[in-house]
């Protein structure tokens, strides 16, 4: 079997289940070893099924013929401290860091209440402890492997709601807030050869997924129901192009459509499925690589 990510380290962030595991997956099926993160350890502890353990399980079975792994590291990434101990451990075991996923995130208990921004709780400002504040945390330690090495690959995941209402206030302006910082950090990472891109995932599958559009019934939009929908590992699929594209650093500071990018890559989802761009009824990414603009404002 074909093993294009072999040697390489992956750290997958929120992958007990849902897009993170089908990334991790899929790392590992092509050769790497990949630190999942999660905070659920035991079945049980969440509602839906999947815990950090058995996400690395499956990685060690998917990567049995290319010598990929996972490695399961039970961490809350609202935890700074614990963030800092998983990334230390990474080094320690590793000494490299070739890929980060930036995944985790925390969805609120009311997301989907059609409730006014002010009738919601402030507490729900959880969202962007993990959404946005998360990502930055863990971008950063990854920069402290990656720069010195003159190498690597920073994806946050993000989506349509960066620009277009989705589910909350709260919701959408993380998800544009991830957009903005992953192409900033492209251009301070320019210099070293470290690539940061922003993936726009469509309605993507999950346990979660599913279960938030049976309990949306009638309330779903006309936007949302016309989307086709992926496997959790087609977005896996994609990213695991880029880490093998010897010309990544072309789209850093970019934002990318996951199903786009993988008609470029000559990707299919894991049925044959070619999935469709919701960009037509969703909305269109707006920063472009920048390595195609003039970002410095000379």
């Amino acid at each position: 079997m074909s093993a294009p990510l072999a040697g390489k380290v992956a750290l997958v962030t929120g992958a007990s289940r849902g897009i993170g595991k089908g990334i991790a997956l899929v790392l590992a099926e092509q050769g790497a070893t990949v630190y999942i993160t999660g905070r659920t350890v035991n079945e049980g502890d969440y509602y839906l099924p999947g815990t950090v353990g058995s996400t690395a399980a499956e990685c060690d079975e998917r990567g049995k013929e290319s010598g990929g792994k996972g490695v399961a590291v039970a961490c809350d990434h609202a935890d700074d401290a614990a963030v800092a101990r998983l990334f230390e451990q990474i080094e320690r075991e590793q000494g490299r860091l070739d890929i980060l996923v930036n995944n985790a995130f925390l969805l609120s208990d009311d997301l989907l209440e059609p409730k006014g921004f002010w009738e919601k709780p402030l507490s729900n400002l959880e969202m962007w402890e993990v959404g946005v504040k998360s990502n930055y945390v863990a971008a950063w330690h990854a920069a402290k492997i990656m720069a010195p090495q003159k190498s690597g690959l920073i994806v946050a995941i993000s989506g349509f709601a960066a620009v277009t209402y989705t589910y909350s206030v709260i919701f959408g302006t993380s998800k544009s807030a991830v957009d903005r910082m992953a192409r900033d950090m492209a251009i301070e990472l320019e210099p070293h050869n470290v690539a940061s891109i922003t993936l726009w995932q469509g309605l993507t599958l999950t346990e979660k997924a599913q279960d938030n559009l049976a309990k949306m019934g009638e309330k779903m939009t006309k936007s949302i129901t016309e989307m086709q929908g992926s496997s959790v590992e087609h977005p896996g699929r994609v990213i695991a192009a880029m880490a093998a594209d010897p010309d990544i650093m072309k789209r850093s500071g970019g934002e990318f459509v996951t199903a786009e990018l993988a008609e470029e890559y000559g990707v299919t989802d894991i049925d044959g499925r070619t999935i469709a761009s919701a960009r037509s009824t969703r909305g269109s990414p707006i920063w472009k690589p920048i390595s195609e603009v003039d970002y410095r404002g000379k």
